[in-house]
């Protein structure tokens, strides 16, 4: 297995150094635009690579440290978790040093070199207050443990050791997650002439390779990846985490802009809130509150942010407590995601943290959320569709970043997994409806879909939108597949119900004597209704077998039909066949009953058509 690709980014404050370093590290100068060399200072993203002692090779993100252009720095530290924290040992500790730190802090940095810059600049004495006074300032930090490099980017003294520490950092850095579901978050696009446009980010996630179909969120445009490169290189395959230049086909540079995610289709769903874990900066002055604009730093993407903090309506320096997160625009986030929160009216990083929840419900619920932050991303499905009751198979991995084959304690019904509480909640409600049903009407066969629908829909108003389409469809087969229920035409009834006359007895004897004395033309259901018989009798006692039908309107004795399907027989037995006449006359009905009772035949294949008369068919 080859190495992976290492990104670091630079942090630190203005004029510290840090690109001045990356030139004497890499050879190659990353500040592209002809302001940022004429003032002296990094104002947008900037890029180089080098080969450190191992013959490991890392890519550099170049941040500017200005205040003015802290956006441009988040959008370029915020998938990358090892970083080259620059401090000058002339100067020491400055307000974009400790801002900086926090941002590292609160996106989750995983390791850190210091490089303690400029130390020609300084005797030996100012060099060990300026190490003691950083290694303080690092204290309670992710940067804590971090080595303090004295190194000149003018002398080139410390530099050897700055590569050893990049080395080490690199080689104890975790092995860069492949979960197979790639996302870069562009930070820059351009067009190159007769190539189009061109995307640059840092791969996460996964990997991407030449003609892969891709999706650029929030817009969902469609496109194809035409060719790939790294560190100026062309590649087939690019691989997280590193440096990737995406040329996509048939798409336009404006329709590409700075906090845009490059992903595969259906992998990935933007959203407009968010659910976090929120812990404010130690720097922090006056407690953090619900009132304020902000700006909501994530990947590239910059929002603006309202908050809404659980718990509390203040959070002092250092403090922590869920949130929920309400943007201007959607961005590409997933569980787990750290961000950044910056407050407009102070100017300055206020705090920042995880991601729990990418598609919160309108409830805040505190248990719910910690129950996530402390589940690993292979449980999220379980825990997601728990909270649901039931989710569709398409929105499991959009929404916690995993596919499973199978989740625990979920039962898959079509294109649904659902919860197994919820599914023994649905299948008692679905029994006891129809329980009650039948001992209400026990003339009926069964209960209507349609209303047995809205009963699950009142039973579990989550799912109630879904309980009346394919939800309730596949929930309805699993419980005919297990035996408990059984269709009846359009209606619905518990497995063993039977239709039973009961008090009614009686009444439907009198139902059948009207038929038979009626015979060879017997009411019909019209006249049997004005005689004060309901329809609701007369079907119950044609489903115990009292009756037979032969057509909507028309309704025997089961002796009678017997009767007439044997004439039925001897006449299209013979030569000349069976007609409606020879039928009607054999019976001394009327063609009012002789057309139905054919058409039943025909139906019961017992006969068939041949132009006017009927032939046998079963023999």
């Amino acid at each position: 297995m080859t190495d992976p690709l290492h990104v670091v980014a630079t942090a630190g404050h203005v004029d510290h150094g840090k690109s001045s370093l990356i030139v004497r590290l890499t050879g190659i100068d990353p500040d592209r635009w002809e302001e940022e060399k004429r003032r002296g200072l990094t104002i947008d993203l900037g890029f180089a690579w080098c080969a450190l002692p191992s013959g490991r090779e890392i890519g550099f993100v170049d941040v500017p440290g200005h205040e003015r252009f802290i956006r441009n720095m988040l959008a370029g530290m915020g998938p990358v978790k090892l970083v080259l924290f620059v401090v000058a040992a002339d100067e020491g500790w400055k307000p974009q040093s400790e801002e900086h730190l926090a941002i590292a802090d609160v996106l989750g940095a995983q390791a850190g070199v210091v490089a303690l810059t400029k130390r020609d600049l300084v005797d030996d004495a100012r060099l060990a207050e300026r190490t003691d006074d950083v290694r303080a300032r690092l204290a309670g930090t992710v940067l804590e443990a971090s080595p303090v490099v004295p190194c000149s980017a003018t002398t080139g003294e410390g530099l050897d050791d700055l590569r050893r520490a990049l080395d080490e950092m690199v080689a104890a850095a975790p092995r860069p997650e492949d979960r197979d579901r790639p996302r870069l978050f562009v930070d820059r696009s351009f067009t190159i002439k007769g190539s189009g446009t061109v995307v640059t980010g840092t791969l996460t996630g996964g990997t991407l390779s030449v003609g892969d179909e891709v999706a650029l969120l929030p817009s969902g445009a469609r496109t194809r990846v035409r060719s790939l490169q790294t560190h100026r290189r062309s590649i087939e395959v690019a691989r997280p985490v590193s440096r990737v230049a995406a040329n996509l086909a048939g798409t336009a540079t404006g329709e590409v802009e700075r906090g845009d995610a490059l992903v595969r289709p259906r992998q990935w769903r933007p959203t407009g809130a968010i659910e976090v874990h929120l812990r404010t900066v130690r720097s922090l002055g006056d407690p953090l509150t619900n009132r304020g604009a902000f700006k909501l730093h994530l990947g590239s993407a910059e929002r603006d942010a309202s908050l809404r903090l659980y718990g509390t309506r203040e959070l002092a320096a250092g403090q922590e407590t869920p949130a929920r997160i309400r943007l201007s625009g959607p961005v590409v986030a997933a569980v787990g995601d750290r961000f950044v929160l910056r407050e407009v009216g102070r100017r300055e990083t206020v705090g920042g943290g995880v991601v729990l929840d990418t598609d919160p419900p309108r409830r805040a619920d505190e248990a719910r959320l910690a129950r996530r932050e402390r589940a690993p991303i292979e449980d999220l499905p379980a825990l997601l569709v728990a909270e649901r009751g039931g989710v569709r198979v398409s929105e499991i991995e959009p929404l916690t970043g995993a596919s499973p084959a199978e989740i625990s304690g979920a039962t898959r019904l079509g294109s649904w997994w659902v919860h197994d509480e919820t599914l023994g909640r649905l299948r008692d409600v679905v029994s006891e409806a129809l329980e009650a049903h039948h001992r209400d009407r026990p003339l009926l066969p069964g209960m209507d879909r349609a209303v047995l629908r809205d009963r699950l829909a009142m039973a579990d108003p989550s799912l109630a939108s879904h309980l009346e389409a394919d939800l309730a469809a596949s929930l309805l087969e699993r419980l005919e597949s297990e035996g408990l229920i059984a269709r009846e035409g359009p209606l619905l009834r518990l497995a063993g119900h039977r239709v039973a006359l009961g008090a009614r007895e009686e009444e439907a004897g009198r139902v059948v004597a009207a038929v038979e004395a009626g015979e060879p033309t017997p009411p019909d259901v019209p006249t049997l209704l004005e005689h004060g018989f309901d329809r609701e009798l007369i079907d119950a006692v044609c489903r115990v077998g009292r009756l037979a039908r032969v057509s909507k309107e028309v309704v025997v004795t089961p002796a009678f039909l017997e009767r007439a399907e044997r004439v039925a027989r001897e006449q299209a037995g013979s030569g000349e066949g069976l007609t409606v006449s020879g039928f009607r006359q054999a019976l001394g009905t009327t063609r009012k009953y002789a057309l139905p009772l054919l058409g039943s035949f025909d139906e019961r294949g017992i006969t068939r058509r041949d132009g006017d008369v009927r032939r046998l068919v079963d023999g």
